[in-house]
């Protein structure tokens, strides 16, 4: 059990680190607020990471429920997870910029200052649909394994808000230390963790769909 336990809690860990990315949603802060002096820039960063911490937390309580309410099987939407955060993952291998987390005419819309916070960074930056996908498949598997791991995923989910507020609070030192070559380097390896992460999100999605398969 304690195995089991400590497995689950490295998985959550880091495949909500990865998803959410917080090196991709500081390069996206930094380029929205180039125009704005530093304490404007402390309010979006702190509001994005507020609203994408509860839009996270919200799914997590609700989001099983909302699942039933469509009746929508856990197998079929982890495997559907699975499908979207492999996308993903390729998306980062090739140094592209997910069309889950933004898109070129979201970017252009989101100029005013008092919606960058909201939208696009909260939403979908931080907290987007494979952030979403993640803690909805996770806390199903919580569920499962015992009610300590519940608490790994809000863990998880607090950890990865605060990693992004931090680099966003602090993105000036950052940029001036990472360049684009250095970016891309761990956009890819993140983008491999994330393919291994969702092949794995597919192969239990089948497993519980076709219990013959499981052997």
């Amino acid at each position: 059990m304690a195995g089991d336990v400590l497995s689950f809690a490295l998985l959550s860990l880091s495949s909500i680190i990865i998803i959410v990315n917080p090196l991709g949603a500081t390069l996206m802060f930094v380029s929205l607020t180039t125009t704005l002096d530093r304490p404007s820039r402390e309010v979006i960063a702190k509001d994005s990471c507020r609203f994408a911490l509860l839009i996270l937390l919200f799914v997590a309580v609700l989001g099983a429920w909302i699942l039933q309410l469509f009746g929508i099987g856990l197998e079929a939407f982890r495997i559907a997870g699975g499908i979207l955060l492999f996308g993903i993952g390729m998306e980062m291998v090739y140094a592209k910029t997910s069309r889950t987390k933004l898109t070129a005419t979201e970017k252009y819309e989101s100029r005013d200052p008092d919606d960058i916070a909201m939208m696009p960074l909260a939403i979908p930056m931080i907290a987007g649909p494979g952030a979403i996908t993640t803690t909805i498949v996770l806390m199903n598997e919580a569920v499962v394994i015992t009610p300590f791991a519940i608490g790994i995923v809000f863990f998880s989910i607090g950890v990865s808000i605060v990693i992004t507020y931090f680099m966003m609070r602090n993105s000036d030192y950052i940029m001036s230390k990472i360049g684009q070559r250095e970016y891309r380097a761990i956009n890819r390896l993140m983008g491999m963790l994330l393919i291994a992460i969702a092949v794995q999100f597919v192969i239990n999605g089948i497993r519980l769909a076709f219990p013959l398969f499981a052997g």
